[in-house]
């Protein structure tokens, strides 16, 4: 079993990892919500771009520039999913490390409690500290 500074410093570098991938699925939740809320404002963007009356150059470019909002939407979308994909990675990445945390808890626990089990063992074997002698009376 390893010592307890070992284990102190293991659990030193778990907190201080589980803290950066914390951090790591904060951006990438924020980076899905940022994400959706630009899809969002294209696919207004894309239904506000419709024909009116009008000349046929201004059909033409209205045609023009919701069929570049539609592929901007597009691209929005597929970056929606990467974002959520990698949000569900994240979150995977954060449960794996908080058990490793908790695991090396555990095991300061248990090296605790062994060693609290050791000592009481110990104080139960030892010698009595003085002798109680009767002298003949």
């Amino acid at each position: 079993m390893p010592d307890k500074r070992k284990l102190t410093r293991i659990h030193r570098v778990r907190t201080l990892q589980l803290g950066l991938v914390r951090a790591e699925e904060m951006r990438a939740l924020d980076r899905v919500t940022s994400e959706t809320q630009l899809a969002d404002r294209i696919a207004t963007l894309a239904a506000a771009v419709a024909p009116s009356n009008g000349a046929g150059f201004s059909f033409a470019a209205s045609a023009h520039y919701r069929e570049r909002l539609l592929q901007s939407a597009e691209a929005a979308d597929s970056r929606v999913r990467t974002a959520r994909f990698q949000s569900v990675q994240a979150s995977k990445n954060t449960k794996a490390a908080h058990r490793d945390q908790v695991a090396v808890e555990k095991l300061i626990a248990r090296a605790d409690a062994d060693l609290a089990l050791r000592e009481l063992r110990d104080l139960q074997n030892a010698a009595p500290t003085r002798k109680i002698r009767h002298d003949p009376c």
